[in-house]
């Protein structure tokens, strides 16, 4: 595979572009599940999302995908209190897990659908990946390590992403990037690669999407 042939985190532009087309297909919101026995079955791969509350999932989503309104972002942490999903091209499940860290709920609420995002990765045989959002400005606190602690038990896979990469000027985002990659070396489920992305940019959305589809074996 030639330089030219191959994107910087080894994929072949072929993948890239595989990854770009299936991203345009019809894509949909199914349901959001409020308890565990409300999933929907595990038929399709699905590649989850999670992160501390306002770290801009559902932004990434709409991002992914191409779309403004398909996940609904909020300037209010802790708006997502479901597990949602969403269908690709009836290929592919993306999940919007609820966020953690913060919530304006009742403490026992917030706990409640928290808990929920937890019971869903330990659970899912279909879940080929977790991709956990760090915002790149701030780096790892806490609570994420926390949650890297319960993906690590679990055995789910995951990948770390930093959000908002264009806040930072390139050498701040590769200095973030190379302490998060070190923060993690040790840990057993976490893939080594820390990825950078834009939801307002666009900067490295076709990198995480074709690392989504890959997980998934669909290029």
């Amino acid at each position: 595979m030639s330089d030219a042939a191959a994107s910087e985190d080894g994929f072949a532009a072929e993948q890239v572009e595989a990854a770009r087309v299936l991203f345009a297909r019809p894509v949909s919101f199914v349901m959001g599940a409020a308890a565990i026995a409300q999933l929907p079955e595990a038929s399709l791969p699905e590649v989850a999302f999670a992160g501390r509350s306002n770290v801009g999932k559902s932004s990434l989503i709409n991002a992914l995908v191409g779309r403004k309104d398909l996940a609904h972002a909020s300037s209010e942490p802790g708006r997502t209190r479901q597990v949602n999903f969403f269908l690709l091209d009836d290929r592919l499940r993306l999940v919007d897990l609820p966020g953690y860290g913060f919530a304006r709920a009742a403490r026992t609420e917030a706990r409640k659908f928290q808990n929920l995002g937890r019971a869903y990765l330990r659970g899912r045989p279909n879940l080929k990946r977790v991709y956990l959002l760090i915002d790149g400005r701030h780096g790892l606190k806490p609570a994420d390590a926390e949650a890297m602690e319960a993906l690590d038990q679990a055995a789910v896979s995951y990948q770390l992403v930093l959000t908002k990469a264009d806040k930072l000027k390139p050498a701040e985002l590769e200095q973030m990037r190379a302490r998060t990659e070190a923060a993690i070396a040790r840990r057993p489920a976490a893939y080594p690669r820390v990825l950078a992305a834009s939801s307002h940019t666009g900067a490295g959305i076709p990198e995480l999407r074709t690392e989504a589809a890959a997980a998934c074996g669909l290029v």
